[in-house]
């Protein structure tokens, strides 16, 4: 069972729910979010994108931005090379046109996650040498790619780095991340963990991350670009760093329509807005400060799109575009970009939201949703098969799992591991043969830095990089066992850290979730990540009567009576069969099944989320648990 704790942060919350007219209640889960001012609680409330930051605070944009305007006056053609999730789709797909509409001569590469890798590399530059290009621009890649930047500058080919990922550094000389990638094993989307780089100081403001990265001695390798622009740069004094690559191209979009004045490209960016959400809501990037107002606004502009290849992707996935959510963005539209880049070429995913026409938009759009649901299926197998290997190997005792699964398609390891870690609630690296060996990725959890401690036993690998919660690497087969010793060995988790915690954000009984509560909660939306729902609980619910719902019976409505007399409705979407063996073990054998028959009185604690259901034309309030005990 999961530890629960209880938010303890201070503040004058009847001063905020004054001002701001809220309740108390909703002033607490504000400050749950890590605000502490009313300046900062009223950008969250009502903050618009005249909020946002300007795109002249990156490092380097003055530069970019004169060096792109002097190669569209000369003719010279322009290569944008992104990557092969949504991050670096959407990236890809707004600066291509932007370009175009300004009048440069602009086409798109994507790299091919099997036979290119993640970012740039040689062959890329080849091809780009052979076809005349003059400027490579990047985005969400290229802050580790010195070598390749600088063998597109001895063929005379000028490179701008848009990216967001840590910057490689070498520290005291000695101990380089020189030809480390910090995005290997990145993912997006169906809620995994982006692997955003290898600084130890991510998170702090840019002046703590130079005094720490002072502190350590640590050098930045910059690549030799022609304009670097990526606010995890020491010297950029760009506010808040936690951003996308999709909103780095955004920004240098908008930096170049404020330069030329052109109203074409100004135009444009509300439509590179919604691809700014997007990218932002599927790299997984905190909603918090501008990200959560660019995500917020990017919304709103989504349900009315013109572009043809996302209206498309919404109609083929039973979306509609009025009820449309963060949630739809990472569960369900970005699942289906990315599962081109995993299976495929992420290049179809590009040519979808380049569609021109209504017929040739859905013609791409069952494409993509057909590869998804194909991904989704070998995934079901892969994390069946990596439960057989658990339990085959007796490694529910591992502190850290390695799992090989060799015929598994190494796209989808990190998808697995992410499902074996949020069922073992274990350190766990998925690890498939690759062209080369093996490559693996891994997904961390709180208290295990997973970088820091693959770090510790580097000499197994051929490559890795990552940050706390997710890794990528490649290694050698005869090593894995070896590997798996090592790190058992050196783990320093203890069995507490092994059990779930589950924040709540305030102890409270149901009778008080009413609907001005549900309304208010609204003001906190867009959910996810840095900004969840807020979480709730009250002690000893009485559950008197249940029925499962749905065609497979998968989820269930209960009937509770509050210790004030209040009958009320839960509905639960999580395991009953596992709530089942909870009440038998509780309260005895049969247990389950009286509860169903209508004849249940037992006592639990519930930690829920407040709500409304829409059914058929009719909104309603409704409880739904998280948690029991």
């Amino acid at each position: 069972m999961e530890k629960w704790y209880v938010a303890a942060k201070r503040a004058d919350f009847e001063a905020w729910a004054k001002k701001f007219h809220i309740t108390p209640v909703l002033a607490r889960v504000l400050r749950n979010r890590d605000l502490t001012t009313e300046a900062e609680v009223e950008k969250f409330l009502h903050g618009t994108l005249e909020d946002c930051y300007s795109p002249w605070l990156l490092k380097d944009m003055d530069k970019a931005v004169d060096l792109i305007l002097e190669a569209i006056e000369q003719g010279i053609s322009i290569r944008v090379i992104g990557d092969y999730d949504v991050d670096g789709i959407c990236s890809a797909y707004l600066l291509t046109k932007g370009l175009q509409i300004l009048g440069a001569k602009a086409d798109t590469a994507i790299p091919h996650r099997i036979h290119d890798g993640y970012g740039l590399n040689d062959s890329l530059i080849e091809r780009a040498r052979q076809d005349g290009i003059g400027m490579i621009v990047t985005c969400d890649n290229g802050i580790a790619a010195a070598a390749q930047i600088a063998l597109a500058n001895s063929y005379g080919i000028r490179v701008i780095v848009t990216d967001h990922h840590e910057v490689p550094f070498a520290v005291d000389e000695e101990r380089s991340t020189e030809g480390m990638n910090p995005a290997e094993g990145k993912c997006s989307a169906e809620g995994e963990r982006s692997t955003e780089g290898t600084d130890p100081t991510e998170g702090k403001c840019p002046a703590e991350a130079r005094t720490a990265a002072e502190k350590s001695g640590r050098r930045e390798l910059l690549p030799p670009a022609a304009a670097v622009i990526d606010p995890k740069q020491e010297q950029c004094s760009y506010p808040f760093p936690n951003i996308c690559g999709g909103v780095a191209a955004y920004k240098l979009m908008a930096a170049l329509a404020e330069k030329t004045g052109s109203g074409r490209l100004g135009e444009a960016m509300e439509e590179f807005l919604e691809f700014a959400a997007l990218a932002t809501v599927c790299d997984v990037m905190e909603l918090k400060d501008e990200n959560r107002i660019l995500v917020k606004e990017g919304l709103k502009r989504l349900k009315q799109t013109k572009n043809q290849g996302l209206k498309a992707l919404m109609e083929v996935n039973g979306i509609d575009p009025e009820t449309l959510s963060a949630y739809h963005l990472g569960f369900i539209l970005g699942p289906c970009l990315n599962a081109t880049g995993r299976l495929d070429t992420a290049k179809r995913a590009v040519e979808l939201l380049q569609s021109q026409t209504r017929v040739e938009a859905m013609s791409a759009a069952r494409e993509l949703k057909e590869l998804n649901d194909s991904r989704k299926s070998l995934t079901q197998k892969g994390v069946a098969q990596a439960e057989e290997y658990i339990a085959e190997r007796h490694m529910e005792g591992d502190k850290v799992m390695l799992i090989f699964l060799p015929d598994v398609h190494e796209s989808l390891a990190g998808i697995i591991a992410g499902r074996i870690r949020e069922h073992y609630n274990h350190p766990v690296f998925v690890l498939t043969r690759g062209e080369e060996g093996v490559k693996g990725s891994g997904r961390s959890v709180e208290g295990y830095h997973m970088f820091e401690a693959m770090t510790e036993v580097k000499q197994y690998f051929t490559k890795f990089g990552g940050h706390a919660m997710a890794a990528g690497f490649s290694m050698r087969e005869e090593d894995m066992e070896e590997l798996r010793r090592e790190l058992n060995h050196r783990c320093r988790l203890e069995e507490e850290d092994f059990i779930p915690k589950v924040h709540i954000d305030v102890p409270m009984p149901l009778d008080y979730a009413d609907e001005r509560l549900g309304d208010e909660l609204e003001l906190l939306e867009p959910f996810g990540v840095g900004n969840p729902k807020p979480l709730f609980a009250q002690k000893e619910l009485r559950f008197l009567w249940g029925t499962k719902m749905g065609a497979n019976k998968t989820c269930a409505r209960y009937r509770v009576r509050t210790p004030g007399g209040a009958e009320k409705q839960l509905v639960f979407f999580g395991d009953l069969e596992k709530f089942g063996s909870f009440l038998d073990e509780t309260y005895g054998a049969g247990s389950e099944e009286a509860l169903y028959e209508g004849r249940g009185d037992f006592p639990v604690s519930v930690a829920y989320q407040l709500g409304k259901n829409t059914y058929r034309g009719r909104t309603e309030l409704q409880y739904v648990m998280q948690y029991y005990s």
